[in-house]
This record gives C-alpha cells, sequence and structure tokens, in this order.
C-alpha cells in the first residue's frame, strides 16, 4: 500500500517519533493509539466535535433503550428476581443509553428497577464525567455508578453492550505467497504506510485455525485479539447471568469470505466511511466488523452458552409487539411527534437501514434454561 498525504495531527507526529526510535508497530498499536490514546485519541481528547461522525442506535430513538430494558428485565426474571441484580454496560460513552434505560425502567419496570445495580464503564475520563452528570439522580438513588474498568465480580446479573466489540483494535494481515503475514505501519516519505512482515503473535495463526478459515491468495483480513480477551474477562467475572452484544459483524465463514477480501477496517469521518487509515490519526473514527464466531467459542471456553443471535430488525420486532410498541410514544405526543417517532423506529428496523446491519447474540452463564423474547421468531 502506498503511503497517502496525511494531516499532521499531534498523534501524527507521536507515533512517527515512535516508529522512527522502535520501527514499524502493528495496525492494532495504531488503531489502539487512534482511538484511545489518553491526550490525542478520538474517543478520549477533550474535543466533542469527533461525535458527529457517527451515531448509534440508542440516539436514533428511545425505543432502543426502552426494549432493551424489557428484556434485560425478562433476564432478571429468569434468574428468580433476585434482590439485586447488576446490570453492566461496555462503553458506555456519556451515558445515553443507561439513562434511557434507567429512565424507563424506574417507571414502567419499578420492581426490577430497585434490584438494579447498573454500572457504566468507560475507559475515558471525560466522557465518565459526562455519563456521571446524565445519571446523577440514579446514582444519588445507589442505582447506578460510573467507572472506567470492568467489575472483577458479578455475581448475578447482565453485561450488555452496543458497538463495543467493533471499536476494538485489530490486527491486520494478508495473504501473500501462501504465507499469513502481518501488515505494520511504517514512515515511508513522511507519511504512514502498511508494510508486510512475520506475524507478531502465534495467536494470530491459532485464531484462523481454531476457525477453519483459509484466507484467500492477496486477500486481507482482520484479527480482534482483544474482543477475545474481553469476553474472557466477562465470562470469568459472571456467576450467573447473560451477555447481550449489539454490534455490526458477521460469522466467520462469512467474514473471511471472497467479498471481503480488502477486509472491513473502515475510516470515519463527517459520517462518511473510507479506508484512509491513516489520514488525521486521533481525528478519525476507526471501525472493524465483530467476529460473532469468534466471541461464541471464546466464550464457550469460558462458560459462556450462546443461546442465539438475530438482526435487531427480529429483536425489537418480538419485544415491541408485546404492547403494539406502545413504548415508542411518551405521554402528550402531538400526532405529527407520533409520525416521527415512527420514522426513526423505521429507520432501527428496517433492512434497508439499520435493522440488518446489527445484530444481537445473548450468551448465558449458570442459567440451565432461557428463551430470550428477543431471540424469538416474529
Amino acid at each position: 500500500m502506498r503511503a497517502m498525504p496525511q494531516q499532521e495531527t499531534a498523534l501524527a507526529a507521536e507515533l512517527k517519533s515512535r516508529i522512527a526510535a522502535s520501527g514499524p508497530i502493528t495496525f492494532a498499536e495504531y488503531m489502539e493509539a487512534c482511538l484511545y490514546h489518553p491526550q490525542y485519541g478520538y474517543y478520549t481528547r477533550a474535543s466533542g466535535d469527533r461525535f458527529q461522525d457517527y451515531y448509534t442506535s440508542a440516539d436514533v430513538h428511545p425505543i432502543f433503550a426502552r426494549l432493551l430494558a424489557r428484556q434485560i428485565e425478562e433476564l432478571w426474571q429468569a434468574v428468580g428476581r433476585p434482590c439485586e441484580f447488576q446490570v453492566v454496560e461496555l462503553g458506555a460513552g456519556g451515558g445515553a443509553l443507561a439513562a434511557e434505560l434507567l429512565n424507563f425502567s424506574e417507571g414502567q419496570l419499578s420492581e426490577f428497577y430497585l434490584a438494579m445495580r447498573y454500572t457504566a464503564v468507560e475507559r475515558s475520563s471525560l466522557r465518565c464525567e459526562t455519563a456521571a452528570q446524565s445519571l446523577a439522580r440514579h446514582i444519588s438513588a445507589g442505582r447506578a455508578e460510573v467507572c472506567e474498568l470492568l467489575p472483577a465480580r458479578i455475581n448475578v446479573g447482565s453485561v450488555i453492550s452496543n458497538e463495543f466489540f467493533d471499536a476494538l483494535p485489530v490486527h491486520r494481515v494478508v495473504m501473500e505467497r501462501g504465507k499469513l503475514r502481518e501488515i505494520y505501519i511504517d514512515v515511508r516519505d513522511g507519511g504512514f504506510t502498511g508494510v508486510n512482515g512475520e506475524l507478531s503473535s502465534r495467536e494470530i495463526a491459532a485464531y484462523f485455525a481454531e476457525q477453519g478459515i483459509e484466507l484467500r491468495e492477496g486477500q486481507w483480513a482482520e484479527v480482534n485479539l482483544a474482543a477475545r480477551r474481553w469476553i474472557s474477562r466477562i465470562a470469568d467475572a459472571i456467576g450467573i447471568g447473560f451477555v447481550v452484544t449489539v454490534d455490526y459483524g458477521h460469522e466467520a465463514r462469512e467474514l473471511y469470505n471472497s467479498r471481503h477480501m480488502r477486509g472491513t477496517v473502515l475510516a470515519y469521518s463527517g459520517h462518511r466511511a473510507s479506508e484512509n487509515f491513516y489520514d488525521a490519526p486521533g481525528e478519525t473514527d476507526l471501525t472493524a466488523h465483530v467476529n460473532f464466531t469468534d466471541l461464541e467459542l471464546c466464550g464457550a471456553a469460558h462458560g459462556l452458552k450462546t443461546l442465539g443471535r438475530v438482526s435487531q430488525t427480529q429483536f425489537l420486532l418480538a419485544l415491541g409487539r408485546g404492547n403494539d410498541f406502545a413504548d415508542l410514544y411518551d405521554g402528550g405526543e402531538s400526532e405529527a411527534e407520533k409520525v416521527r417517532a415512527r420514522l426513526k423506529l423505521k429507520t432501527l428496523i428496517h433492512p434497508e437501514a439499520m435493522g440488518e446491519t446489527f445484530s444481537v447474540m445473548i450468551q448465558s452463564k449458570g442459567i440451565d434454561a432461557a428463551e430470550p423474547t428477543g431471540l424469538k421468531s416474529i
């Protein structure tokens, strides 16, 4: 890959100095710095302009959080309605999903709300501050907390995430002359460029072997070792409970098929996607599709049972049909406001919008039988 002209951000200058001193870095190291550098990372730096580059399902309409709350309340019932039920959200950001889920539970699912202990996990200290403000009332009531680390122990509860795994740093590889090679980041002619080298970890080759995947000649692909570590830590932390993952991605056999010869890493800026990974480091969002097969396999190795995976369309429709989507509306709305709400719901469930792009996977641990409504056929 040829070097592309880059905007000389503060992070770009720091990374170039690092590479000059120590040599090329893996794409995972580059992506980690771009997204999570303490001072210059896309998700961690002080400026809030970057959050105009994307929005999640939780930002579209409160119905997403409300139906997710109904699903989690049902999971609470499945484990016997314990007096304390931990809900841990990974990548909570500024607390938008948490606030709506807690507000709705307080008003509509009061018994569940009184049992809930919500932990919003966010590694950015600045976004933790924002989340703490959003959840201030629930924190004062002893129903919520904000922290930067996954709790060491979740006795009974559920870990939830919405677009968390897609934002973890990935290694990039390419099949070159029948051999798997890793793509490193080097500096040439003043700009970043990809160079091929030996694999940085044996775990990368094992990753493909365990899933029965063989890349085609010239095919690029991603390996998310960070996702493996996260799902393992989550599974080990849970005593009895569930893992609810909302994200975009595929099973391994689809993720690494001939339709994805260039891999799935994308750079987002101003709601536009490109492969300009090296432009303006720290000011561009980088994402990669999730390998749900690997999350299942790693979860199973640590005691998680996969109950199922469905599209976001199926998940929301299955949960909403119970009360004919009454949760879509707030009291006192005009007909025009109700129409706008229905249009936003359409964005969440339409196959050509977010409905089929995102999947919802539910895993359990220590549960003999559970049939979440969100996984049922519609």
